[in-house]
């Protein structure tokens, strides 16, 4: 072990996280090694090699532990084993060497806002009001009337409070009625969590991501949250109608940051990431990052629900985080296993969808910060329809029709095109594969030289060597309606990025001329570049790497 260091500054540097790649394997939909229909860390460890020939620095392992899979995994019953589904702690041990063998790190969910109701933590604290677990969960007395103890909504519909005869009162529940949440201003609780850190840790775990961490403190005298302005769009959930102002974000939760983040710096080579969601999401990122005693790094929903990529979105996203009075480091996903694929979101016309799909990935290799990957996003997989009677999200199906399925980016991993399965099992996957996306099948595009999954590859080995991309600072010179440009400048090396998010031509920015070595493009032919560093105009989706001489 080592201690705690002394500044972020120190921690940052040379740190095998900073400016890294991460790629998310959501464990049900990776793959299959025993054909029962559902991904197993056995089968992430047969295909690790297909994740370490991208180059990325680290995987992030959605939710493995034991539980009644309410939630999918997020609804925990012992945070210290593996579901029998996902295989054992055997396997989970076989993984992590085998990540090391590969050069990958490993980092894993941690989920402290709520357990299952099947963890034995709730089991004794709901038989009674007197018990040694009595006060780590939320618990309120009804009001005079029986209606629950405040106006708080659940994320998934409906209020957020569930009657326990047992205890005669409600407990909270800021998601499934399944998963009542933790008191986590109660210490005993916190030293409980560490706990679970530790266990981890000590298996060789390379950190943290932390999800919905701005839900894990509430405020004890259970106000009513203000209503939400009504802004014009479509609210589909009672939750939608409030502001999350006291059942979420509470300033006592930097204190438990701090805690969490000193146990975490003592192992030599780890990492701590938040998930930080919700109207406040970035100064609560912000806050939850700001210094050396708190956490890495965090990432929102700047790009994960965005109905279209902009060049105004990605300015403003970049900015927020850029300036030395920021202290923070910022992560990006463009998807992940909650989320929409992007492609679908952002590319309506299917003709344009493999020039848009390159331009994408070269701006996410751009971003200053972390870039967490998400499976198959490598291949430019596609949003799939599952039918109703497919469905397994229990938010669309509480929500059928209006909130789109989680489900459709689940879906397993497409590995052989001419296998109806894909090659991710050889039992009934759980979730139906769909034609559009076994067409972009790992096998088929690793003989495609001009691929995505190849692009994908190609373009982490450039971040991997250039500062610039990796570490430097971001200054956005043009963002127009369908232009981005900006640079990257890091100890005096720079990368120009110029980017045309439009699916028609555009002209070349007034004024801009990029010398230097074209270092990346698409959507154009390289004899295009003329001598002054310019085209005659940017081609639809065209994107370039300019690594500038010494500025």
């Amino acid at each position: 072990m080592t201690t705690p260091v002394a500044n972020q500054t120190d921690r940052e540097a040379g740190a095998w996280w900073h400016g890294a790649t991460i790629y998310q394997i959501y464990p049900r939909s990776f793959m299959d090694s025993n054909g029962d229909g559902v991904g197993d860390l056995a089968g992430i460890t047969q295909r690790l090699d297909h994740v370490a020939r991208l180059g990325v620095e680290g995987i992030w392992i959605s939710p493995f532990y034991t539980s009644p899979m309410a939630d999918f995994g997020y609804d925990i019953s012992n945070y210290c084993d593996v579901d029998p589904i996902f295989g054992t702690l055997a396997d989970f041990d076989a993984l992590v060497a085998r990540a090391g063998e590969l050069g990958l790190k490993v980092i894993v969910d941690q989920v402290y806002a709520h357990t299952s109701d099947a963890h034995p933590w709730f089991e004794e604290s709901r038989a009674s009001r007197s018990n040694s677990y009595a006060d780590w969960y939320v618990w309120a007395d009804p009001k005079p009337d029986g209606s629950p103890p405040n106006n708080w909504q659940s994320v998934f519909g409906g209020p957020a409070w569930c009657w326990d005869a047992r205890r005669g009162q409600y407990y909270l529940h800021n998601f499934l009625k399944e998963q009542p949440q933790l008191n986590v201003h109660n210490p005993k609780v916190q030293e409980a969590l560490l706990d679970v850190a530790r266990f981890w840790l000590e298996r060789g775990v390379a950190g943290f991501r932390i999800d919905a961490l701005n839900f894990t403190m509430h405020d004890p005298l259970l106000r009513d949250n203000p209503p939400a302005p009504d802004t014009g769009e479509v609210r589909t959930r009672p939750f939608d109608f409030q502001l999350q102002t006291y059942n979420q974000s509470h300033p006592d939760i930097p204190q438990f940051i701090e805690r969490l983040q000193a146990l975490i710096a003592s192992y030599s080579s780890t990492f701590s990431l938040a998930e930080v969601g919700g109207r406040n999401a970035l100064t609560e990122m912000l806050q939850f990052t700001h210094g050396p005693e708190r956490l890495d790094s965090a990432y929102g929903f700047d790009f994960l629900y965005a109905p279209a990529l902009t060049p105004a979105l990605v300015q403003q996203a970049l900015e927020a985080w850029d300036g030395p009075e920021v202290g923070g480091w910022p992560s990006w996903a463009f998807e992940n296993h909650d989320a929409p694929r992007a492609l679908s979101r952002w590319c309506a016309e299917e003709d344009m969808r493999p020039a848009f799909a390159r331009m994408k990935v070269m701006l996410f290799f751009a971003l200053r910060g972390n870039l967490i990957l998400y499976q198959g996003e490598e291949l430019g997989l596609l949003q799939d329809e599952v039918p109703f009677d497919l469905l397994q999200d229990p938010e669309a199906i509480a929500n059928w029709p209006l909130t789109l399925s989680r489900d459709g980016v689940r879906t397993p991993l497409p590995w052989v095109g001419g296998d109806a399965r894909g090659a991710f099992t050889l039992g009934l996957p759980w979730l139906p594969l769909s034609g559009q996306n076994l067409a972009r099948a790992v096998d088929r595009q690793d003989a495609d030289p001009a691929s995505q999954l190849n692009l994908t590859a190609h373009l982490q080995q450039i971040r991997k060597v250039l500062p610039a991309l990796r570490k430097g600072t971001c200054a956005v010179l043009l963002a127009d309606a369908h232009r981005l440009v900006f640079r990257r400048s890091h100890k005096g090396q720079s990368v120009l990025a110029v980017f045309n998010f439009s699916e028609a031509a555009q002209p070349w920015p007034a004024g801009l001329t990029a010398v230097g070595n074209l270092r990346a493009h698409t959507n154009f032919d390289a004899a295009q570049w003329t001598g002054e560093g310019r085209l005659a105009e940017l081609p639809p989706h065209a994107a370039i790497w300019i690594e500038e001489g010494e500025r």
